[in-house]
């Protein structure tokens, strides 16, 4: 399935790892040590708030974990399909994405904290559309998925089964861009603060617009 994925999507779906790497980081320096690309860790704040009887915190993660949800439903409603195709409006989910980004860097500079909330929807978005394009086989806001897959195609290689080397760049590839993401996102931090979002919004915006201009260009040609 990876090799019919263009090598220009590929390209584009390691630097999206690298933005997440980069929002989970601020997340978990800046907002009170939660995670804003996975939701493993919020659900398991839910758990811990509920049985200890903070509600307050519970509440606080099942927010991140629904506007994930979220994010990943208006995604779902905006590309519909499930199969890459130039022209389909992966440009508006980057574009709503950079938007969200950029209100997450404002709300929690100004100490809101529904700017967490901002940036777990647009994780969730990024998520759903990466999920929607692969077929269900990249993920770009989470590790644990690649890192599996990783290890089953190290698994069949020393089975001395045939396996890709291009799956092994990819996940590779993957995992090099969200540790790229999260020194960057220490640093920016160190920096600008929550302010330091405004890099990874800027980045998806030119994402955005880039694709927008593929799309229009390819249907030029057909």
């Amino acid at each position: 399935m990876i090799r019919h994925i263009p090598r220009w999507i590929l390209v584009g779906t390691v630097l999206l790892a690298a933005v997440a790497g980069f929002i989970n980081t601020v997340g978990l320096l800046g907002i009170d040590q939660r995670p804003l690309s996975y939701m493993t860790g919020n659900l398991t704040l839910v758990g811990v708030g509920v049985s200890s009887g903070d509600g307050n915190a519970a509440y606080l993660a099942g927010m991140l974990v629904l506007l994930f949800l979220a994010g990943a439903t208006l995604c779902g409603f905006i590309v519909q399909q499930s199969t890459l195709k130039v022209g389909r409006r992966y440009g508006a989910v980057l574009s709503i994405e950079s938007a969200l980004l950029f209100t997450a860097a404002l709300l929690l500079d100004r100490g809101t904290a529904s700017g967490a909330w901002a940036a777990a929807m647009a994780c969730g978005l990024q998520n759903a559309m990466v999920t929607t394009y692969s077929g269900a086989i990249i993920r770009t806001t989470h590790m644990t998925g690649v890192t599996t897959d990783l290890g089953i195609a190290m698994g069949h290689w020393l089975r001395g089964e045939q396996v890709e080397a291009r799956r092994f760049l990819l996940l590779g590839c993957l995992l090099g861009g969200f540790v790229l993401g999260a020194v960057l996102g220490t640093l920016g931090y160190r920096h600008w603060g929550c302010l330091a979002l405004l890099l990874p919004a800027g980045t998806t915006g030119v994402m955005g617009v880039a694709y927008f201009i593929y799309a229009q260009r390819h249907r030029q040609m057909m």
